[in-house]
């Protein structure tokens, strides 16, 4: 692998764990972070540079999703303003 794709992928997975830790919930925490580094471990020895940028797509389109997953699980626990409601807020956001 070249330099700047294993720094990319570094890069990469140390979000994906960072983020995982925005998860206010235990159970949701320990599931991303052992997904994170079961995916990561299992994939480590890949030499194929499509493949690489499959699987970093791949993380890419994970990573926003622990995002918005970690967003709204933190607005869950506000309470309900100007009468939107945290889940209404959160398939907004989603697109739907």
């Amino acid at each position: 692998m070249a330099a700047s794709s294993r720094a990319q992928v570094l890069r990469l997975y140390r979000a994906l764990l960072r983020e995982s830790q925005r998860f206010s919930c235990y159970g949701y925490r320990t599931y991303a972070i052992r997904r994170i580094k079961d995916a990561f471990r299992e994939n480590k020895n890949i030499t194929d540079s499509e493949k690489i940028e499959e699987l970093l797509n791949k993380a890419k389109v994970n990573l926003q999703v622990i995002q918005r997953q970690a967003e709204c699980l933190l607005l869950s626990h506000l309470p309900c303003s100007e009468g939107y409601h945290w889940a209404d807020v959160c398939h907004r956001k989603i697109g739907h």
